[in-house]
């Protein structure tokens, strides 16, 4: 009991810390002249390592890389659930992609716009078009991107193909890819799928048996060798699979 008492205490404080710090977030965005860009997508990671806190997920980084990953990168990852809107700004340094509904959020949307994040609406050739042309812009300005392959949340296992985006980026830079592999012990829980809301995953979150969610890094991927991008999405995705085979199966 005294137990349960003292986890209540601590993560009301977590919300409360989150909370002010969503504040002072939302209303520095309203002025960007306060703070550049790169400041400002510093700050929001560390939003995202409270919240990763306030929601009470016992978040692991497992380095299985075997030599030293690159300054600069194109981080792909896995994406069965909500939790790594946040989870993976909170490890790593890079600008995400993201679906134009995400615009939309109350209070995040206008936060994750200030931090840099850039977005596709999905089933319009314009939009896919004009981000392909920033996301190639923030790469050649050193900034590190972050990309989820599936497009979208398709569940907790590997989809049948990978769009072939960061790939065709990589090889016209020469950038390496950067693989994470995401893995929630509790994977039924963490699982995104319709008709959840986002709020109904926080909730999932903060209250499931196994809170544990490892993220497995490996060595980078360099385009070098590769000329057409399907084929080097489908050498990745077998890597996926093959870690899928490891981690989940």
């Amino acid at each position: 009991m005294l137990h349960l008492i003292l986890k209540i205490i601590w993560l009301s404080y977590c919300w409360l810390e989150v909370a002010t710090f969503t504040i002072i977030l939302y209303v520095i965005s309203w002025y960007p002249r306060i703070l550049k860009q790169h400041q400002y997508h510093n700050l929001s990671r560390i939003w995202c390592r409270l919240l990763v806190r306030a929601l009470n997920v016992d978040l692991r980084l497992h380095q299985k890389n075997k030599a030293v990953l690159p300054d600069h990168f194109i981080l792909i990852a896995n994406h069965p659930s909500a939790f790594e809107d946040f989870g993976v700004p909170a490890l790593f340094n890079a600008y995400p992609l993201a679906k134009e509904g995400v615009r939309e959020w109350f209070l995040l949307g206008k936060i994750s716009v200030a931090a840099g994040t850039m977005y596709v609406k999905r089933s319009d050739p314009d939009s896919r078009k004009k981000v392909v042309e920033q996301l190639m812009n923030k790469i050649k300005s050193g900034s590190n991107i972050l990309m989820f392959p599936e497009g979208g949340c398709y569940g907790r296992r590997i989809g049948d193909t990978f769009h072939t985006g960061a790939f065709e980026l990589s090889i016209k830079t020469g950038v390496p890819i950067v693989p994470v592999f995401l893995q929630y012990e509790e994977q039924e829980t963490f699982e995104w799928l319709d008709p959840d809301t986002l709020i109904d995953k926080f909730w999932h979150f903060m209250t499931c048996q196994n809170n544990r969610a490892n993220y497995y890094v490996h060595d980078a991927i360099s385009p070098e060798g590769f000329i057409d991008k399907k084929d080097f999405a489908e050498h990745v995705r077998v890597q996926y699979l093959m870690w899928q085979e490891k981690y989940l199966d």
